[in-house]
């Protein structure tokens, strides 16, 4: 049994701001589970591209990690930071990254954001994140207390194919910080994460951004633990909010056998088109 927490709330676009306002968040969840989830850019959401590209963090002294590191071992807990914006030392690019803090404070796992959201989805802001970082290349599964999790960020979620090999190498729940539109998010959010949770009989934790945002953009909220069998066990509104769910590892065995689509790999030929 492995208990969760998944953090909701509006960040700024000031870290310093955004991890005092998280702290007794934090503190508050750590009392209910031994793994904390909090969602994309959970340090801050940059009011400009400008700000974005220079509130950057270099990755080998980013002072939110070093923060979140200590978080993590005052509390004795498993800390996922959705993601913080990261400037990598080695080719000076801006990824989207995610951080797994083991109870020592150390950093376990990481991954960058693989697809892109440049979209158009009609509030009235155009997003384009290939503009401003550079994709991750590999999924990456880390162990929470001997479970296996697939690491993801918010966008990937509408490519089940990510999902799906994951869950074949072995992820028992996925991660999926968020900070959706709320355009698209009251459309699509909770269809989206109980499909790739229904697919591959694996639970679902997704911490949500949920407010108005420095640049203008309003992110929907809504921070859902889904079992394997494609049920919500725990949401969230607006706001501020703190979500808890004890995780029954075994329902992943149940729901997989019960349908064993992942042991199906059918050899499907080119798609024939009639007429034009």
């Amino acid at each position: 049994m492995l208990r969760v927490a998944a953090l909701q709330y509006c960040a700024s676009d000031d870290v310093a701001k955004t991890l005092r306002h998280i702290q007794p968040l934090i503190a508050e969840a750590a009392s209910k589970a031994s793994l904390v989830a909090l969602p994309e850019c959970a340090n801050y959401l940059a009011a400009s591209r400008e700000q974005l590209l220079q509130r950057a963090e270099w990755d080998d002294e980013s002072y939110s990690q070093k923060w979140l590191g200590n978080i993590a071992r005052e509390f004795g807990i498993w800390l996922l930071a959705g993601s913080l914006i990261m400037r990598r030392r080695d080719n000076n690019q801006l990824v989207n990254r995610s951080l797994l803090f083991g109870p020592d404070g150390a950093v376990i796992a990481y991954y960058d954001k693989i697809h892109m959201f440049d979209a158009d989805v009609g509030d009235g802001k155009s997003y384009q994140e290939s503009d401003s970082f550079s994709a991750g290349k590999s999924p990456v599964i880390a162990h929470v207390e001997n479970v296996p999790c697939g690491l993801t960020i918010c966008y990937d979620v509408r490519f089940a194919h990510l999902y799906r090999q994951l869950a074949l190498d072995g992820a028992q729940l996925f991660l999926v910080p968020a900070a959706f539109t709320a355009l698209s998010g009251k459309a699509h959010w909770h269809v989206l994460l109980r499909a790739r949770a229904i697919e591959t009989g694996c639970y679902v934790v997704a911490p949500a951004q949920s407010g108005t945002h420095a640049d203008g953009r309003k992110t929907y909220g809504h921070s859902l633990i889904i079992n394997p069998w494609g049920e919500i066990i725990a949401e969230a509104k607006d706001g501020d909010a703190i979500i808890c769910a004890a995780l029954d590892l075994s329902a992943t065995v149940r729901a997989q056998n019960a349908i064993p689509s992942l042991k199906t790999n059918p050899v499907i030929g080119p798609t024939r088109v009639i007429g034009t």
